[in-house]
């Protein structure tokens, strides 16, 4: 399994246009993607389960799958949630 941990940088935190793009490019990739926050596991391509997850600026989430190839996807997801935009 392949895990990665990440602060959300931007100032909505991963809500509405942020969870959007998000949700975007974790489906695009083609891998079954998991996003959580404490506890809770949602489906990364889901826009509805990661609004679910009320992640606020500065808070940790773990990105994490189980697919081959996976490590070059969530580096690339932890850089978009890590950006400001």
């Amino acid at each position: 399994m392949s895990e990665r941990t990440a602060i959300v940088a931007s100032p909505a935190g991963l809500h509405a246009r942020p969870a959007a793009l998000f949700a975007e490019a974790a489906g695009k990739s083609g891998l079954k993607i998991t996003v959580a926050k404490g506890d809770t596991v949602v489906n990364a391509a889901s826009i509805l389960m990661v609004l679910s997850l009320g992640v606020a600026q500065g808070e940790t989430v773990t990105l994490a799958s189980d697919d081959d190839g996976a490590d070059a996807v969530l580096d690339e997801l932890v850089s978009l949630l890590s950006s400001a935009e």
